[in-house]
């Protein structure tokens, strides 16, 4: 008995339910494809700003996982030293 009036609310339901799953469908689809896309955008951005960090090419920098930059220590390898004033190019 609960399974035909089940079918029957379904059979009833299935002109409004079809459109309704489609566009959900859809919709679940778009937001995957921008949040990706974002993610992305992000990623781009950031790694842009980070490959203007100077710090490898200055001849203060001593490579060492301890103290990687005598002059600035706190800042060495962090966006703070994008705009290093004592920067002096290894070459």
């Amino acid at each position: 008995m609960f399974f035909k009036v089940l079918a029957h609310l379904v059979h009833s339901l299935h002109p409004v339910l079809v459109p309704i799953c489609f566009v959900t469908a859809w919709a679940l689809i778009l937001m995957t494809v921008w949040r990706i896309y974002e993610a992305t955008r992000d990623t781009v951005k950031q790694a842009k700003q980070m490959h203007q960090i100077p710090c490898p090419n200055c001849q203060f920098f001593t490579g060492d996982y301890n103290l990687k930059c005598p002059v600035h220590p706190m800042s060495a390898l962090s966006e703070d030293a994008i705009e290093c004033p004592d920067y002096f190019s290894k070459g």
